[in-house]
């Protein structure tokens, strides 16, 4: 079964070189007791631990049923330790943080055995030895007899063909050594037994065989093998410990030094707590800067003017700024270098408009300079209502099915506009209202409050271009002054349904009343409104009067550089289109405005500059540079942040180290019951896992602690609530990093111990 062919050890220290064992030539029987005697320094142990796959030797060949093991590899010495070697050492060599029942599972758990089958052949081992009723308590709990039947247990649970035993009664008192060298005995009757030991008597009262060496040399062996047959053949099964048993090793070690293990993960938590804090508050803060800038993106439309000033040779829609690096400078005049730049907003630009997807708009605002003929009466007296008399306003257009004004807008009094003609009174945070409109609705001038009650349900009576205007000859005509007659020939009521006043902080409001001039009221009305009279009053009289002359028809005849406007102008002045002069369109996000600002640039594809149309994006460089000072000032404190993350990384590099020194034996026992260098990198890898995992999750926790003062201090100091939000993908990742630096700190010392020569680790204490 067994055959050492000329097996020599030496070691080399230095220049001196010496031999441990010299030319060893043994064959072993199937099943049988040798005993291994000789003085300290003989070579007994050498032998045990070349036999058992701890030791390599020098030259020679090591036969298992007939296989030699000159060409095996240390994952072949591996799987020979774990499914034929069964080790029972003079101090017993049982790994103090887990349980009996576990000391013995690992041999099977290396193997790669079943969760029920290992219980069952782990009970069956501790029942053979007399200590099933102990499974679960710790080695520490045990008594020196007790704690060497688990050894033997554990040797046994594999069912391996040899037994080593080195000493396995030197550090037992006689009566009880009686007792193991029994059990040992019982054992032999089915397997090979090689046992080192000093003792002579015991030695010859149980042995079958027994071999003496001295200086390495076989100077004796009682019942030496001859003709040696083997009847088997070796067959190498592959060793391997699963993530979850170095997980669940791991676990139990750091359940032993919870004090150590918990200040070690707040230590190297410390830069996760600094940078999780940085990113809280950075991201509370790009939150708040997201609400302010979306009510900004109302307040700073993309705007489209009918002229824009621009300078000349300039690109359009190029905001990319040059820098001279000539020590020069440039004269120019300002007047001659800029031009007006007319902007074609046409029937087509405003369908190509109509077609920007609704789910990037708030609203879009158009101007529209359509004269909106109006009359109120208080039943006795008849007052003109003119656009240029009184703040009139056409309302944003609604999208996505929103209300405009409900998602802009309190309702103060009365209601919302439910159709057309139903407009509204749009007041400013005092509740202003104009004098011009007050004297219109008949509300007495002098009166310094107004009841909400006065205003909501007054009615305009809106007149069609052929009854508001007289012609008195073929190219002038006058307004009609407001009676009774004219006021009853209009069909359309316009009634104020309700007063509205911007929501607090909603700038939007206050921009749209600056459109038409810095005033503090106004009356909105919707643009199905303006369609409805540019379709009333495109055919009337005076539009094919004013069509065909080249004066303002309307404005007593003067000439059109006399009246500061262009026929175009007149013309949509008395409704005869319906194209706007300006045009705001209100994104729902910056990232909104983006695509929304790429379809307008997409229109001036292959357009000459003078067919091109140019918008103004006042939110761009507000956004510009919010952002870039949020990223900057993050990125440098992130930046800061990491250098305790550094120190942390090398921290775990320590304790992982101390930690290796600390479980040293641990290492040889699992190296002598088979596991491999990859077991052992796996064993403290876990173990390193274990700790980044905690440090980062402990991170994390004491961070939502700290958020919550820091809130309150931010509140007081600012006015802005809940600043500091740690977005859960940010802490998923900060746990990621922390893991992945504690298993980079703790490789090395990882790597270290997985290359840790078995037989040292044995000795180490």
């Amino acid at each position: 079964m067994l055959e050492l062919k000329k097996i020599t050890k030496s070691y080399t220290v230095g220049k001196l070189k010496q031999s441990a064992l010299e030319c060893i030539s043994l064959n072993f029987r199937k099943n049988e007791f040798v005993s291994v005697l000789g003085p300290s320094g003989s070579g007994k142990t050498t032998l045990l631990n070349i036999i058992g796959g701890l030791d390599k030797y020098t030259t020679g060949d090591l036969i298992i049923n007939g296989k030699s093991t000159k060409k095996f590899k240390d994952k072949d010495w591996d799987s020979y330790r774990n499914t034929s070697i069964g080790f029972i050492f003079q101090n017993y060599n049982l790994i103090d943080h887990i349980s009996v029942y576990e000391n013995v599972e690992m041999a099977l758990t290396l193997t790669g055995v079943k969760k029920n089958v290992r219980k069952h052949e782990v009970m069956k081992a501790l029942k053979k030895v007399g200590l099933e009723k102990h499974a679960d308590k710790k080695p520490n709990q045990l008594s020196g007899g007790q704690m060497q039947r688990v050894a033997i247990a554990r040797a046994l649970v594999n069912n391996p063909k040899i037994i080593l035993a080195d000493e396995p009664t030197g550090a037992l008192d006689s009566k009880t050594s009686v007792k193991i060298m029994k059990l040992i005995k019982e054992i032999s009757n089915d397997k090979l037994v090689i046992m080192v030991t000093h003792n002579d008597c015991l030695a010859k009262k149980y042995s079958s065989r027994i071999i003496k060496l001295k200086d390495g040399k076989i100077i004796e062996d009682t019942n030496p093998v001859i003709n040696a047959q083997y009847n088997e053949i070796y067959k190498i099964n592959k060793t391997k410990m699963s993530f979850k048993s170095a997980l669940q090793l791991s676990l139990n070690n750091i359940k032993t030094k919870k004090g150590r293990t918990i200040l070690t993960a707040f230590a190297s938590s410390i830069g996760i707590i600094g940078i999780a804090l940085i990113l809280s508050i950075s991201n509370g803060f790009n939150k708040k800067i997201e609400e302010y800038e979306k009510n900004t993106m109302s307040s700073f439309p993309i705007s489209i003017n009918n002229t824009v000033l621009k300078q000349k040779n300039d690109d359009l829609l190029n905001t990319e700024i040059n820098y001279s690096n000539e020590d020069k400078l440039y004269s120019y005049d300002d007047k001659e270098n800029k031009e007006i730049h007319i902007n074609n907003i046409s029937k087509d630009y405003i369908d190509y408009l109509k077609k920007i997807n609704n789910k990037y708009l708030s609203a879009i605002s158009y101007y529209r300079i359509t004269d909106i003929n109006l009359i109120t009466s208080n039943g006795k007296e008849y007052k003109t209502v003119n656009k240029s008399f009184i703040n009139l306003s056409e309302l944003p257009q609604d999208k996505n099915d929103k209300s405009f004004l409900k998602d802009n807008y309190d309702l103060l009094s009365g209601s919302y506009p439910k159709k057309e003609t139903d407009v509204v009174l749009i007041v400013d945070t005092k509740n202003k209202i104009d004098k011009s409109l007050m004297d219109v609705l008949f509300i007495d001038e002098k009166k310094e409050k107004v009841d909400f009650k006065e205003v909501v349900g007054k009615e305009f009576k809106l007149i069609s271009n052929n009854d508001y205007y007289f012609k008195v000859n073929d190219n002038l005509f006058i307004r009609n002054k407001p009676s009774q007659e004219l006021y009853e020939k209009s069909g359309i009521t316009l009634k104020i349904t309700g007063i509205v006043r911007a929501k607090k902080d909603n700038v939007l409001a206050s921009i749209i009343n600056m459109e038409d001039g810095d005033t503090k009221s106004k009356i909105g009305y919707s643009n199905k409104l303006v369609e409805k009279i540019i379709l009333d009053n495109k055919e009337s009289d005076i539009v094919k009067v004013q069509e065909n002359s080249n004066g303002v028809v309307f404005m007593g005849g003067l000439n059109f550089d006399e009246a500061g406007i262009t026929k175009s102008e007149a013309l949509s002045m008395l409704g005869k289109n319906d194209i706007p002069v300006s045009i705001n369109i209100y994104p729902n996000s910056f990232d909104s405005k983006e695509k929304i600002i790429k379809y307008l640039n997409n229109y001036n594809k292959n357009k000459e500059n003078k067919d091109k149309i140019i918008y103004t994006d006042y939110a761009k460089e507000i956004s510009e540079l919010s952002s870039n000072i949020i990223s900057g000032i993050t990125f440098i404190l992130v930046a800061f942040s990491s250098v305790s993350l550094i120190v942390s990384s090398i921290m775990i590099g320590i304790i992982t180290y101390i930690s290796v020194l600390e479980r040293t034996k641990e290492i040889g026992i699992l190296r002598s019951l088979g596991a491999r260098k990859k077991d052992i990198l796996r064993v403290f890898n876990a173990e390193t896992l274990i700790i980044g995992l905690l440090s980062g999750s402990l991170g994390i926790l004491i961070t939502r602690l700290i958020l919550f003062p820091i809130n309150s201090l931010l509140y007081k100091l600012t006015d802005l609530k809940n600043i500091g939000i740690l977005n859960i993908g940010h802490a998923l990742i900060l746990i990621l990093i922390s893991v992945t630096l504690t298993l980079i700190g703790g490789f090395i010392p990882s790597k270290k111990a997985s290359l840790k020569n078995p037989v040292e680790a044995l000795r180490s204490e």
